[in-house]
């Protein structure tokens, strides 16, 4: 039996809703089987078909996949050039990722506030914190809501500085119109399963630039090559290769990318019913004055990978723990994304302190993610919702 909710009465749910799923069909378990059956089971033709379907998806130039979304972020580093004494401009509001690529390369995280409304990273704050030091920004695209690219895209061409848009959340969205994965000079994206799409794991780096292209191809893989171009010897035969540079073991399965060229086949209709949820959580949710709804930029056509309820405690008695747990209790099992990555004990001890990004301290205290997933049905919709204003109506002041 269900335990009594916090707020009284039964839950609204017998069963629990978590915040993300994966969704996989019979079509993505025969692209598996396929690559099981096939004689490649790593480095092969897959690897090959998905990076030229991400580029197709998006209209970039080059796309480069890879083990994870984080070995993504390490390659476009290393393809900018960030080195150690180099800063690099990003947000706290993100994966740890995102400013880890940075200290990977020996480099500095220089952390910008967020626009409060967005909860993108704010390229004012951006200017502010662009130094003689800094060589790249990290711009999260939260959510799957475009960053502002115009406004960064113009300060980084400015300051001769490498724009890398960590896409991990922003596959299946348009900025412009324009699909995001063509436009930063290079795109990052991500395929853990509570992503839009998924590999089981996995990652890539879109670029329109042939000189990161081939840089992230022996970030990829060693730092080795086949290349006669890039060598410095004569082939000693047809086994020959040559390690030019340090690079690593990022290299994606053919597993996984027959899994994702599968996926990517349904990413119309992912983002089609993401958008459905979106704008019915929206449409309940702008009628509680106690909840803030994230704001969209026109430019952006977004395929949301998270949605993130905003409470304002100065009109509930309650703060954002308690309501989470509140809707632990109405069997809606949310998340938060994120902490601000300057508050973990690594960052602490790196003289990183409190206090940097008020803004993005602010929405962490005020925030969770509701369940955002293809596979929801419109009674677990009403459910979310039902929880959420049933907290609300209990404890508003």
């Amino acid at each position: 039996m269900n335990k009594p909710a916090i707020c009284g009465g039964t839950p609204v749910r017998d069963t629990k809703l978590y915040y993300g799923h994966q969704y996989l069909d019979d079509a993505d378990i025969q692209a598996v089987v396929d690559v099981l059956k096939s004689d490649y089971l790593t480095c092969g033709p897959k690897i090959t078909e998905l990076e030229e379907k991400l580029c197709k998806l998006t209209g970039a130039k080059y796309a480069v996949v890879c083990s994870n979304g984080t070995a993504a972020l390490h390659m476009a580093c290393m393809a900018a050039g960030v080195e150690s004494g180099d800063e690099v401009i990003t947000t706290p509001i993100t994966f740890a990722a995102s400013a880890n690529c940075a200290l990977y390369c020996g480099a500095k995280p220089v952390f910008a506030d967020i626009n409060d409304k967005t909860y993108n990273i704010d390229p004012e704050k951006v200017k502010a914190a662009t130094t003689d030091k800094t060589k790249a920004v990290v711009a999260v695209d939260f959510t799957g809501q475009s960053v502002e690219l115009d406004k960064l895209m113009a300060h980084c061409k400015e300051h001769n500085l490498v724009l890398i848009e960590d896409g991990a959340h922003v596959i299946g969205t348009k900025y412009k119109g324009q699909p995001n994965g063509s436009i930063a000079d290079m795109t990052t994206f991500s395929f853990h399963p509570v992503k839009t799409v998924t590999g089981g794991e996995g990652g890539a780096v879109m670029t329109n630039n042939e000189e990161y292209y081939q840089k992230l191809l022996l970030a990829r893989s060693h730092g080795i090559t086949r290349d006669t171009a890039l060598m410095e010897e004569e082939p000693h035969g047809g086994w020959y290769y040559e390690q030019v540079s340090l690079g690593y073991n990022y290299r994606m399965t053919d597993i996984q990318a027959g899994l994702l060229i599968s996926q990517l086949d349904k990413l119309p209709m992912f983002s089609e019913r993401r958008k459905e949820i979106v704008a019915k959580y929206d449409e309940a949710f702008l009628q509680m004055p106690e909840i803030q709804v994230q704001e969209e930029i026109p430019e952006s056509d977004t395929t949301r990978h998270l949605y993130i309820l905003r409470i304002k405690p100065e009109m509930l008695t309650i703060n954002r723990r308690e309501f989470f747990d509140a809707l632990a209790a109405e069997n809606i099992m949310c998340n938060v994304h994120y902490i601000p990555t300057y508050y973990f004990p690594h960052y602490q001890r790196l003289g990183y302190e409190k206090g940097i990004c008020p803004k993005a301290e602010r929405l962490y205290d005020e925030m969770m993610s509701l369940p955002l997933y293809y596979g929801m049905t419109d009674k677990d919709v009403e459910d979310v919702i039902k929880a959420v204003k049933k907290i609300v109506d209990y404890y508003k002041k």
